[in-house]
């Protein structure tokens, strides 16, 4: 494909949405290397660094004239200000380079993919924890088009982490699987370099839910979340009651047969059910796998998602995947129609996981959500869990820094 360059400046950054008139990022993907249904990860330890690709497409009636502005946050994804955690100098990809895309693709014009550390040496992660991007207008850094999260780590902290079912007995469950949990339990002995009284708490990822953890914390031990210090510098932090679901419910969008468009229904028999008596099969982890952009089929679809639940739904039902971050959005709130609830949304061609949740609305704000009454709960199913160690660096003024991570999966099986 033609590749068509351009050199970007960046100024004083802000967000906004006001974006001019025709412009707009499609399918946005930030992932770990090569493997576009991974968690978006760098992981620097002995002889293993990595890198995060960033992938998106573009509806512009022109070249695009975007820069890349990558910002080290606090554990709350809360860009720091702080001079010294500025990155300056290596905080900006300026030169943006995008594909045609194919004719036959009329709801985007443009492609750009591309990984970071760009091993250019204008883009690098020196700081290890959480960081976000934006991209942003190379003229007005004040528009930003599209933004998203990852973590590059350095893994100073050996971390041993296990999984073990439990089944609660503190009161009747109905169904009965919903009393089926996991335990995760994170222990360690922190090295001599490390201050014991810095340590800050360990976050459980499930999946790829970033904006969903579990969080345990040092100064609040609860019945679902457990710390433990032996006063020297061995530690454990426990989280509990841990629902597992189910393997995620699946689309795939990539036979322009059966899926002619540009209207179709999610599945070819148009509807979605319960599923909580009902194992899933293989998912891609909360994944998905994108047609490859200079396919002559690889356009959108306007994809309608429906389910009819079995029983009576207090609130609403949600529509949550990969293609919307696993977020619980109001725009992803689906619309009830004689027993039915329906929602269509646009889809690039691929494969993605997807689930319902169900959830009320309180003063405009979404509360309450059940992730598994719709989908079903199971020790068998297999979710991968990110749990990372938070340390309170002291440097620079002092900065969130994960020196410790591991990757677990709830289940011995693996999936193709």
């Amino acid at each position: 494909m033609k590749k068509i360059p351009f050199i970007a400046a960046v100024f004083l950054f802000s967000l906004s949405c006001l974006f001019p008139q025709g412009i707009e990022i499609k399918s946005l993907k930030v992932y770990s290397g090569n493997n576009e249904a991974s968690f978006p990860i760098i992981v620097r330890d002995g002889n293993r660094s990595g890198k995060i690709t960033i992938e998106f497409d573009v509806k512009s009636n022109s070249v695009p004239n975007f820069s890349i502005i990558f910002k080290f946050c606090n554990k709350n994804w809360i860009p720091y200000d702080n001079l010294f955690l500025l990155n300056q100098g290596k905080n900006t990809y300026y030169n943006l380079h995008f594909s045609l895309l194919p004719n036959t693709v009329k709801a985007a014009n443009y492609h750009f993919i591309e990984s970071f550390p760009d091993g250019k040496g204008y883009v690098d992660f020196p700081f290890s924890g959480n960081w976000m991007f934006f991209i942003t207008d190379s003229q007005d850094t004040s528009l930003v088009y599209g933004s998203g999260k990852f973590f590059s780590i350095r893994n100073d902290v050996a971390l041993n982490d296990t999984i073990t079912n439990e089944q609660l007995n503190d009161k009747i469950y109905f169904p009965t699987d919903l009393a089926k949990v996991f335990n995760i339990t994170t222990s360690f002995y922190l090295p001599a370099n490390f201050v014991p009284s810095h340590v800050n708490l360990v976050e459980v990822i499930e999946n790829q839910k970033i904006d969903y953890p579990f969080i345990i914390t040092r100064n609040n031990n609860t019945d679902s979340k457990q710390y433990f210090w032996n006063g020297d510098r061995q530690f454990s932090f426990v989280v509990r009651n841990v629902l597992p679901g189910n393997e995620y419910r699946q689309v795939d969008l990539r036979d322009s047969y059966k899926y002619a468009g540009p209207n179709v229904n999610a599945h070819l028999d148009g509807m979605d059910y319960s599923r909580f008596f009902q194992e899933g099969g293989n998912d891609l982890f909360g994944g998905s796998i994108l047609t490859n952009y200079d396919n002559a089929y690889a356009d959108y679809l306007n994809v309608t998602f429906s389910i009819r639940p079995q029983n009576e739904i207090k609130g609403g039902v949600w529509l949550v995947g990969a293609f919307n971050s696993w977020l619980l959005n109001k725009n992803y709130e689906m619309e009830f129609n004689n027993g039915v609830y329906s929602i269509t949304i646009p889809l690039k061609r691929g494969i993605y996981d997807y689930q319902y949740v169900t959830a009320s609305l309180f003063n405009g704000q979404i509360v309450n959500p059940d992730w598994v009454i719709l989908e079903g709960n199971s020790w068998q199913t297999s979710n991968l869990y990110q749990i990372f160690l938070y340390y309170r660096d002291q440097n620079f003024g002092g900065y969130d820094r994960i020196i410790g991570y591991q990757q677990i999966m709830s289940n011995d099986k693996w999936k193709n």
